[in-house]
């Protein structure tokens, strides 16, 4: 006994010396082999006198060898001990087992969200056939149908040769733009100049003047500066200027129209019934501006202008951006609450308004729930709310949130900046989703900034980071996918035609969404392949609109302006 504590302190002070083994460690490894070899030695020992052959057979010093081996074999196994610990930091060498636990439940909640909004093949047909039902109810009664399919009047489509000097002005969310455009024909193309102003966050909910005065200033100053010799009127032309308007809206006719409601976080009361036209056209007046209102459109019904101007097969546009929105070309025959109005062709630009689109079929989720409860507009724009840019980056935020509190995901201080709501911009969760390097600096370099952040992110955290972007925007890119299908299902364009033939179909689609954020991009063609079929989706063109809320409305004031009427009819 006295022999085997010998070589085991011998052996424990070297361990300890090669790499800081504590005392504690060596002695919890060492004494159950101690107890275990010299217990086999005495159970020997008393078999061998027993046997009556203990002098015989005795190996002199044997109790001593295999203490000795069980010594060494202690002492071995801490040092393997110690080896599969080398990597870790010595300060803290249960890290990874620390984190395994609070990673894990982390984990479990981003594929909760994956599960619950799940968009399988099926789901998504079914939303496309919603959203068909839905369509046709708002066609014969937009009050029935959570789609409104409202008339846009608009129903002269260009044919690419218009020309002349137009004007536009566009009102989309966040900013608003004068546009001077001038069309050459779709052969030599389109000359414009622009400016891009802010809307102050106070002008987004005082009074409806306000608003429109802003604008007019900005357009009479706009005006002032870029007309001169190299950009004139048409001798006897008059100024035109088409109205891009990206809210609900009811028009009346072409440059007529009142506001439903409001979108994007905007809330100026007093303007809810009123004639848009009429107080753009007050305010311009006021400026001293000679200039016509010509058309009244939202940035949809832009985009699909502009697409038919290059492309004669453009039937539907889509707008992917801060909001979402389609139109499509319909006969005037299916718009059966078309009463009193006689267009002078068979077809007419329907604005879907779908991102008030709702059915049992959208894989809904607590952050969704809740999200639309706290907003601006509760119950509505629930499409919008689950695939458009204004959202996307709110609900990465509610998943993060809730993994900070119940799994500690950013360490033990919580980041108060992550309870501010719409702090993370989509943007920025393009940008993290976007990020293929090693070690994924990037997540980490938004994060803390954005979160002001003070502990580091470990690399598994930043995975789960982009496995949350992805989910978030592969959900919204789907849906934004089934959506489209169904309007495709509306125009016949799903299938072969009566004639047997597959027909092309151009669908101009715009909005930053879709232009800047390239994982969204792929998931949304993705599921078109697969819910269209490889060959009905290669005759589906997605076209880029170069900028349908700007250049189309001046196209659709300029098919639509008394010039263009004359040369027309």
């Amino acid at each position: 006994m006295i022999l085997s504590l010998l070589v085991y302190y011998v052996f424990s002070s070297i361990l300890r010396a090669y790499k800081e083994i504590h005392f504690l460690a060596t002695l919890v490894v060492f004494l159950p082999v101690l107890v275990v070899s010299n217990l086999v030695f005495f159970f020997v020992h008393l078999l061998l006198i027993f046997l009556n052959m203990e002098k015989e057979t005795m190996v002199p010093g044997m109790g001593k060898l295999v203490v000795g081996l069980g010594a060494v074999c202690a002492a071995t196994a801490v040092l393997v001990m110690k080896r599969r610990g080398q990597g870790q930091n010595p300060e803290t060498p249960l890290v990874a087992e620390e984190e395994e636990e609070p990673l894990a439940k982390a984990v479990g909640i981003v594929e909760e969200f994956e599960e619950r909004g799940g968009t399988p093949a099926e789901r998504l047909k079914k939303v496309a056939d919603d959203m068909v039902e839905e369509m046709n109810r708002g066609l014969e009664d937009e009050e029935t149908s959570c789609v409104h399919m409202l008339v846009s009047y608009v129903h002269r489509l260009p044919t690419g040769d218009e020309v002349g000097l137009f004007y536009a002005l566009d009102l989309g969310g966040t900013n608003f733009r004068v546009m001077q455009v001038i069309l050459q024909g779709r052969e030599h193309g389109i000359r414009e100049n622009q400016r891009s102003y802010e809307v102050p966050a106070e002008l987004k909910v005082g009074e409806v003047h306000e608003l429109f005065d802003y604008m007019a200033e900005r357009v009479a100053a706009f005006i002032r500066e870029e007309e001169g010799p190299e950009n004139q009127l048409l001798p006897g032309q008059k100024r035109e200027l088409g109205f891009t308007f990206s809210f609900p809206v009811r028009n009346r006719k072409i440059n007529s129209g009142t506001l439903l409601r409001w979108t994007k976080r905007f809330r100026i009361e007093d303007a809810i019934g009123k004639d848009v036209v009429e107080e753009l056209t007050k305010a311009l007046e006021k400026q001293g501006l000679d200039i016509n209102v010509t058309a009244l459109v939202n940035d949809t019904v832009g985009a699909l202008a502009e697409g038919r101007y290059y492309n004669q097969d453009c039937l539907a546009s889509v707008i992917l951006g801060t909001g979402t929105n389609a139109a499509y070309v319909e006969h005037v025959k299916q718009i059966r609450k078309l009463h009193g109005f006689l267009p002078s062709s068979d077809d007419m630009v329907i604005n879907m308004e779908w991102g008030n689109f709702q059915s049992m079929n959208l894989p809904l989720t607590e952050y969704d729930l809740n999200l639309d409860a706290e907003s601006l507009h509760p119950h509505e724009q629930i499409l919008e709310k689950m695939v458009s840019g204004e959202y996307l980056g709110e609900i990465v935020r509610r998943v993060l949130l809730r993994m900070a509190e119940e799994a500690s995901f950013f360490g033990e201080t919580f980041p108060a900046k992550l309870k501010v709501p719409y702090i993370l911009g989509t943007d920025v969760v393009s940008a993290m989703h976007s990020d293929t390097s090693s070690d994924l600096n990037l997540v980490a370099q938004k994060l803390t900034s954005l979160l002001q952040l003070h502990d580091d992110i470990s690399l598994e955290r930043r995975k789960v980071v982009v496995k949350l972007c992805d989910a978030v925007a592969r959900r919204g890119a789907r849906l934004s996918a089934a959506a489209i299908v169904g309007i495709l299902k509306k125009l016949g364009r799903d299938t072969k035609g009566e004639d047997g033939q597959l027909h092309r179909t151009v669908i101009a689609i715009d909005g930053a969404l879709y232009r800047k954020y390239e994982q969204f991009k792929k998931h949304l063609n993705d599921a078109l392949e697969e819910l269209l079929g490889h060959e009905v989706y290669h005759m589906v063109i997605l076209q880029l609109a170069r900028d349908g809320s700007g250049i189309g409305a001046a196209i659709i004031a300029a098919t639509h302006s008394k010039d263009s009427s004359d040369k027309r009819d």
